[in-house]
């Protein structure tokens, strides 16, 4: 029996949690708008010389840099979201969120934009990201019955993906908005403002703060449970109530348990491999891929939102397999481990692709994966670990898996500024195949 089997999920949990998951993927969706922008503004306002490749490269390594700041912060969020209620987290996250949004648009339309209070915004989503990611986590555990958290995590994992599935495409259309009312297509006063723009990126922006406000609204009505703060659920649980006790609670705990420690060291080594596809999906479509979308008639920003467009897709299907199948009923590391295999082999063959249309039938695959193996390994720590401690346990495990990912995204973003971003990829996904086969 699991560790966490004797918990009772609240009556109607699902249908709340079902509520929580479309409010919150409304804002997820959002954010997905605000990235997209950001990466469009910096390619095409503000570094968009040729000469200037190395300064785009190491700018974009800095947004993705900013994750550091998450996972240092990671730690303490786990604690606070044991001993603090998660509702009243969440919800000043998704308000301090969207205030952040708005900044970062008013100061997009009004010119004064820098890349250094560009990268300061981008560490404030940064910090507050923790915090809201470890009441969540925690929260809908809390109202969902075990026997539907299979369901419930791969309806968590599609929500990475429907929510920014069209996102590209709409992000895409909103910059489009001050030409096409520059060219008279779109008339009246709204017309008349959109004119005064630069570009659209601001718009989108401002998209991200209205969903993330919209949130928050929401999730004032719903009854979402914290649970009972309790120091003596866990063998070597500390007496005091210090954060830094918390931190070794949750090392002792994960440390005491070998086979999730080598489920840790496997998500640490993909984290460290794939994070950097993300940051050169931009650099892949500049400067390898420039040829073949051009030969095809189309811009940038357009081949950028179908290969994430078709990414998300991918990310779409696996989230709802996941949801309608459920995963495996044992042996769910297999869930883990398989993908993972899968996923390496599929990043050789992004990195060497030269076709925008094959670059985009990888980021499918890819994406697709993503859900099964995150929904296997989240099952098995959600059953594992007592609800009451999961705040800092789960801080833990998620600093001890993703802190490679920076250390991948720096190396690599060093590199790609003057190295091939392609042949990196490719090289990274073949250590991936090695450990995953070993």
């Amino acid at each position: 029996m699991s560790q966490a089997a004797h918990f009772e999920a609240p009556p109607h949990g699902f249908r709340t949690f079902v509520i929580l998951w479309a409010s919150q993927s409304v804002s997820v969706f959002g954010s997905a708008l605000t990235w997209f922008a950001v990466t469009i503004w910096l390619i095409e306002t503000r570094y968009r010389l040729e000469s200037q490749k190395p300064e785009l490269a190491l700018t974009l390594t800095a947004m993705g840099l900013t994750y550091i700041i998450t996972l240092a912060l990671t730690p303490f969020a786990g604690s606070w979201a044991d001993r603090h209620d998660r509702k009243r987290t969440m919800l000043a996250a998704d308000v301090l969120n969207g205030l952040v949004s708005l900044t970062l648009m008013s100061l997009m339309i009004s010119g004064t934009l820098e890349t250094w209070s560009l990268i300061l915004l981008m560490a404030s989503f940064a910090a507050i990201s923790p915090f809201h990611h470890a009441a969540f986590d925690t929260s809908y555990a809390m109202i969902v019955p075990e026997k539907q958290l299979p369901r419930a995590n791969g309806m968590m994992q599609t929500i990475w993906s429907l929510s920014t599935v069209v996102s590209p495409a709409i992000a895409a259309g909103i910059i489009a908005l001050p030409e096409l009312a520059r060219q008279g297509i779109i008339p009246g006063f709204v017309g008349d403002y959109l004119r005064t723009l630069s570009d659209g990126a601001a718009l989108a922006i401002g998209v991200d703060g209205v969903t993330f406000l919209f949130a928050a609204l929401v999730l004032a009505f719903l009854n979402v449970p914290s649970p009972r703060h309790t120091e003596q659920h866990v063998e070597g649980a500390p007496r005091r109530g210090k954060v830094w006790s918390d931190i070794r609670l949750g090392v002792a705990y994960i440390r005491r348990r070998p086979p999730l420690l080598w489920l840790l060291v496997t998500f640490t080594v993909i984290n460290f491999a794939s994070a950097p596809i993300e940051l050169f999906i931009p650099l892949l479509l500049k400067f390898n891929l420039a040829a073949d979308w051009q030969s095809l008639g189309l811009s940038i920003e357009t081949s950028l939102a179908t290969v994430a467009t078709v990414g998300r897709i991918g990310g779409v299907i696996g989230g709802v397999l996941m949801s309608a199948w459920g995963g495996l009923k044992g042996r769910k590391v297999y869930g883990v481990v398989v993908p993972i295999l899968i996923a390496g082999v599929v990043q050789v063959v992004y990195g060497l692709s030269g076709a925008l249309y094959l670059t985009a039938a990888m980021n499918f695959l890819f994406l697709a994966l993503i859900p099964i193996m995150n929904s296997h390994s989240q099952t098995i720590w959600q059953t594992q670990v007592p609800r009451e401690v999961q705040g800092r346990v789960f801080a833990v495990r998620r600093v001890i898996a993703q802190f490679s990912g920076p250390i991948g995204m720096l190396m690599a973003g060093i590199a790609g500024a003057q190295l091939n971003p392609g042949w990196i990829l490719a090289v990274l996904g073949a250590v991936v195949v090695v450990f995953a086969a070993f």
